[in-house]
């Protein structure tokens, strides 16, 4: 898979987001990507909208190569659409314009919402008996070069165990997963024992909030071993 954003300029960057920050097409996205297909009569009816409505978000989808049609299950006016997979990694927001910011921020503001309900539904979830649903907290020490090191490796991890729907294994479910990173409000870099500098002012010479040890990882409810470090 690649990332399609380093091919497009700042209007179809634009035009991207406000289509992702759409409400309704974010929901025909998810369906058709737990469900593999559908057209505007289906989506219609599990969605609750008109099938003049989906039909329309669906052409829009199209438009931003987010989706495509089938075109073997497709006949007449009965359009059948599949989601296309894509890489979305927003630029650096200094590159940006002033509409494309706006459009950017607005959907973060709209994955902010979507987030606050998954966690809150995963910590709901945790405790099941199938130990589907995984929390993990985490602080430690990095330097900016580890961070982003890290972050390779996690994308290499999703490379790993990610499949597309059709070529799933036997027992494979849908999985939403969620990464951040983000560095202590005030911290400053840690300097190196007798490195000869010393830390700035304000500077934090120990762990801090979220920096706790790691505690050993315990059994939890569910089959199989589960971490259970900093709920």
């Amino acid at each position: 898979m690649t990332d399609g954003m380093s091919e497009m300029t700042s209007l179809e960057r634009t035009a991207l987001y406000k289509s992702l920050g759409n409400p309704l097409r974010r929901r025909i996205l998810e369906y058709l990507g737990r469900h593999g297909e559908a057209n505007s009569t289906v989506l219609a009816r599990e969605l609750g909208e008109s099938s003049g409505t989906t039909s329309y978000h669906l052409r829009k989808l199209a438009e931003q190569r987010l989706i495509e049609e089938i075109p073997e299950k497709s006949g007449g006016r009965e359009r059948w659409w599949r989601v296309l997979p894509f890489s979305h990694t927003t630029p650096d927001p200094a590159t940006m314009s002033p509409e494309e910011y706006a459009a950017a921020a607005r959907l973060a503001h709209l994955k902010i919402e979507v987030d606050t309900a998954l966690f809150r539904r995963a910590h709901e979830e945790y405790r099941g008996p199938e130990g589907w649903a995984q929390v993990q907290r985490h602080g430690t020490w990095m330097t900016r070069e580890e961070l982003l090191a890290f972050l390779r490796d996690y994308h290499a991890l999703l490379d790993r165990y990610s499949h597309l729907r059709e070529e799933a294994p036997e027992g494979a479910r849908p999985v939403s997963l969620r990464f951040y990173a983000v560095p202590e409000p005030g911290s400053e870099p840690a300097y190196a024992s007798g490195s000869g500098s010393e830390p700035a002012s304000g500077a934090r010479s120990g762990p801090g909030p979220g920096h706790e040890p790691r505690p050993k990882p315990e059994p939890g409810p569910g089959p199989g071993p589960r971490k259970t470090a900093e709920r």
